[in-house]
């Protein structure tokens, strides 16, 4: 059980709004805070090289929090800017050439699919999109069909950012797995709200935010990356963090998986990272998931109670993240309505998820998404000034 009370109390924001845009940013909690702040203060009075001198072993430890947090290994882990970076110093670094295959999700994120796109125009591979089952979720059935010689990686996207829907990770994780072919699993709307075991779902590359779900900083994230494949990757571009010059005309990659990053880093915001993991840790990652789950369902069931509400979550499994449309009132209007209720709320259109918001012939959804935090009362509130508005129509 989540203690509700402290959790709020320890979430500044918390006096402020109702926060139902944690698949944005979530709110951070005062360890965050202080994590944050706390080394912008230090470098403020030392200077920024000196304070990083002294962070060192809290730096270091960030790896093995986020290690723990998914399962890995500190020595898997690299911290990156953000969630779309990490994924790119990962895609960009296999190589496809022509024919080769990219099996992908309906649901998969705009970022990723353009850069499937870039590489299939650059190398003559081939974006293949992996049907649905019944429920909505990718269909591990289809997926089994397509596999063969010519798919080289599979990359789809755990939650995607349009709806509550969970694809079925670890069972992708296992025909990947059977067939030796490499996994890159989008956890960006995943971690921080759920248990992501990279064991478990078998995946050999995943990247994740720190803003979401996990309630970290802005411009933080990283990439976990399977020792066993790590030195067989070459980053698309490196610098003196991620390789060592070694003579006039030579250099030596890194052997772990800092090789996918930089030198120049955020690091006040690594140490909030490191802090907003620890804090998911401790409330622990299955509880997280229990309360998130059961405050989505309860937003849904009083959402479908309202007249001209349509609730437009896919799949049998389901997280945080509730998406809807109302007859006669646009999802952009909505949010400006909720906003002056000091309700947050966020509009998802097709430009993040054309393949699957064109099959179901949707341009523009409201979302909104809950974390542990909230309440059943600030439920009650959203639903109250939805129905007000669509009523009123």
């Amino acid at each position: 059980m989540i203690d509700v009370e402290r959790v709020r109390a320890e979430t500044p924001g918390c006096r402020n709004v109702i926060h139902f845009n944690n698949a944005g940013a979530a709110l951070q909690p005062q360890p965050v805070l202080d994590a944050v702040l706390g080394h912008l203060r230090l470098e403020a009075e030392i200077g920024g090289y000196e304070a990083a001198d002294r962070a060192e072993a809290a730096l270091e430890g960030v790896y093995t929090s986020l290690a723990r947090l998914v399962n890995g290994a500190p020595d898997e882990i690299a911290l990156i800017e953000n969630a779309t970076r990490a994924w790119d110093m990962a895609f960009y670094s296999l190589k496809l050439g022509p024919g080769d295959r990219i099996l992908t999700a309906r649901a998969e994120y705009a970022s990723n699919v353009i850069a499937f796109l870039q590489i299939a125009e650059r190398t003559g591979a081939e974006v293949v999109v992996v049907p649905n089952d019944e429920a909505g979720a990718l269909s591990v059935e289809a997926l089994e069909r397509l596999v063969d010689a010519r798919v080289k990686l599979i990359a789809v996207t755990h939650v995607p950012t349009n709806g509550g829907l969970v694809n079925p990770a670890a069972a992708i994780g296992r025909v990947a797995a059977r067939h030796r072919i490499p996994y890159l699993l989008d956890a960006c709307q995943s971690v921080g709200q759920m248990p992501v075991d990279v064991a478990a779902i078998q995946c050999d590359m995943l990247s994740a935010t720190g803003r979401k779900f996990l309630r970290g900083p802005r411009g933080t994230g990283f990439l976990w990356v399977r020792r066993a494949l790590i030195e067989k990757l070459e980053p698309p571009f490196l610098d003196l963090q991620a390789a060592t010059w070694t003579g006039p005309r030579s250099y030596e990659i890194r052997k772990d998986a800092r090789r996918f990053e930089n030198w120049e880093s955020f690091v006040a915001g690594r140490l909030g990272l490191g802090a907003a993991a620890e804090y998911a840790m401790a409330i622990g990652l299955d509880a997280i998931r229990a309360r998130v789950t059961s405050l989505a369902e309860s937003l849904r069931h009083g959402l479908v109670e309202i007249p001209g509400i349509t609730v437009h979550d896919l799949g049998r499994e389901r997280c945080g993240i509730v998406t809807f449309t109302a007859e006669g009132v646009s999802a952009a209007e909505l949010v400006q309505v909720l906003a002056a209720a000091k309700i947050n709320a966020k509009t998802s259109s097709m430009f993040s998820t054309r393949y699957d918001m064109t099959a179901r012939g949707l341009e523009m959804l409201l979302r909104a998404s809950v974390h542990y935090y909230n309440t059943e009362d600030e439920i009650a509130r959203f639903c109250g000034v939805v129905r007000e508005r669509v009523t009123a129509r």
